[in-house]
């Protein structure tokens, strides 16, 4: 399976390849502010440090002012990571997402699924490597 390492990361280092879905943005906000803990970190590759899955709960991040958030790093470019398209069909060239996310021209929101390739050969969303680490939110500290 493939292998993540935890660190927490200044928010400003990382790069998101999709656009916003405000009202999803407004539901993730909710439910991080009543919990007072970011449950998932996001997951990123740790050489570009493009932000795979938790785009909005990065910036439910930005919005309330913290500056650093917890991150699996992860190597994209791994044979075990396939991206889909949101309707699973068509497969998205990880070169696309890399650029989308380098030029700023982002995909629109919740474009790709990032898939990964379980020991059994099933594929899985690539949130089943962000185990719940429940960081609070007054841990991550704040933007200066």
């Amino acid at each position: 399976m493939i292998s993540a390492r935890l660190e927490l990361v200044k928010i400003e280092d990382l790069i998101e390849h999709e656009e916003v879905d405000e009202h999803h943005l407004e539901e993730i906000s909710r439910l991080i502010a009543a919990d007072g803990v970011l449950k998932r970190p996001l997951a990123v590759d740790f050489r570009t440090r493009v932000v795979l899955d938790g785009v909005h709960r990065l910036n439910f991040l930005k919005r309330c002012g913290r500056g650093s958030a917890p991150v699996y790093f992860v190597d994209f470019l791994s044979d075990e990571i396939v991206v889909f398209s949101a309707d699973h069909r068509t497969l998205i060239q990880k070169d696309d997402v890399i650029e989308a996310a380098l030029s700023g021209k982002k995909f629109s929101p919740r474009t790709t699924w990032h898939m990964i390739r379980m020991p059994n050969g099933h594929l899985e969303h690539i949130s089943e490597i962000e185990k719940e680490v429940h960081y609070p939110l007054a841990c991550l500290a704040r933007n200066r």
